[in-house]
């Protein structure tokens, strides 16, 4: 191509109407973590570190990129932007980080702009390479492992997180500080378990003190007539046992009690200040951020927004992190990697309509079936909770740092 083609190539897209790149969203107040997600496995897992760091750092915003392969969710956590990557020149990546101005970025593997990296070192941003794979070291021309000498990119990272010693000792011979690299394992979605009014907890176990206890967890309007038949299946074997309903949406709740209301199942409902008693089938928990209390009140869960298409499924190790064994539906494909893994264990149980949730959950709510589950369950999310702790040290580490300096 001549000198001339990139000025004739902008001017030929302005004179045919070529749309302006689309403005960032302003930059939040105050402190500001960049979090890059590299392929659709590590997209939930990031997600849930991002909130994680919410959780323990009130006041962080977060920012994600990501490679084009990879689609915004459904949900992002408060006080978050998803944003895409500047094109890879000197003067676009400037932009892109007076912009956004991060405080430490976390780089999960797959390609690495060279002029984006440079503008990030140039600029002081720390960078701290996180999950390093063998699958990156691997993937070819795009990817970002560089023969020592030819690509400084690696090099410009504070430290690195690999999944194992072999990925470790490959980033050594690139070139990387052998002092920069540690060994932790794979990023895995599960995080630290979601907390709960302890108060209420006790109330709330005292109450039901005896009786068998089911979960719903994040259910769609569509997927509640299906829960209702599993429910009056179980109550067969176990006439004592009580349902916890959670819609996806609190505004959601008046629709459910019109159907529990229809269905003539005894119904306490939280919003309306009442709590289960003695004759009441269904508890509808129909508000916000209680799915700690929740989880930590039932044995079984079954993860809803998974047997209705379109909803992408919802975050099983909350449940398992919280000791309860896991029902899922066929469309949870926003956490495929996740339930593969408790499956695998022995901590999950896939269900397809109706019929086979009813038949799941009539043999899960046995005490001892339930148990070993859990405890299956545990275990899988104790591994990724060591990961996910190691991050989530460092970037506070850094952001305590940087308030001091």
């Amino acid at each position: 191509m001549s000198r001339l083609g990139p000025h004739l190539g902008r001017r030929l897209g302005r004179a045919r109407g070529a749309p302006p790149p689309e403005a960032p969203p302003p930059r939040p107040e105050g402190e500001l973590v960049w979090i890059h997600v590299t392929g659709a496995a590590r997209r939930a897992p990031l997600l849930r570190l991002g909130q994680r760091l919410r959780e323990l750092r009130p006041g962080l915003s977060l920012l994600f990129t990501a490679d084009g392969e990879v689609t915004p969710p459904a949900r992002l956590p408060d006080a978050a932007a998803w944003q895409a990557l500047p094109p890879d020149a000197p003067g676009a990546a400037q932009r892109f980080l007076a912009h956004w101005a991060p405080d430490c970025c976390l780089w999960s593997g797959g390609a690495m702009p060279r002029a984006l990296m440079a503008a990030a070192a140039q600029a002081g941003v720390p960078l701290f390479l996180v999950d390093a794979a063998e699958a990156d070291l691997d993937r070819g021309a795009r990817a970002w492992w560089p023969p020592v000498g030819r690509r400084p990119e690696l090099r410009r990272f504070d430290a690195a997180l690999a999944r194992d010693e072999a990925v470790a000792r490959r980033l050594r011979r690139a070139g990387m500080a052998a002092e920069a690299i540690s060994v932790a394992g794979p990023l895995q979605e599960g995080g630290g378990p979601l907390p709960c009014d302890e108060g209420e907890l006790q109330h709330l176990a005292g109450a039901l003190a005896g009786r068998p206890v089911w979960l719903a967890a994040m259910t769609q309007p569509g997927e509640v007539a299906s829960v209702l038949q599993a429910h009056r299946a179980a109550m067969r074997l176990s006439h004592r046992l009580l349902l916890i309903l959670v819609p996806d949406r609190p505004e959601d709740g008046p629709a459910a009690a019109e159907a529990l209301a229809a269905a003539n199942l005894p119904t306490a409902r939280r919003t309306a200040g009442e709590r289960p008693e003695d004759t009441t089938q269904v508890y509808l928990a129909d508000t916000r951020g209680e799915m700690g209390l929740w989880y930590r009140l039932a044995p079984v869960t079954f993860m809803a927004s998974s047997l209705e298409a379109g909803h992408g499924g919802r975050d099983p190790y909350e449940a398992a992190a919280l000791g309860s064994a896991v029902i899922y539906g066929p469309n949870a494909s926003g956490h495929l990697d996740a339930y593969a893994r408790l499956v695998a264990a022995g901590a999950a149980r896939l269900v397809s309509d109706a019929t086979s949730l009813s038949a799941a959950l009539s043999q899960m709510i046995a005490p001892d079936r339930a148990a070993s589950m859990a405890e299956a369950g545990w275990a899988v999310v104790s591994a990724g909770a060591e990961v996910t702790d190691r991050i989530t040290d460092l970037v506070l580490d850094t952001l305590d740092i940087g308030r001091a300096a």
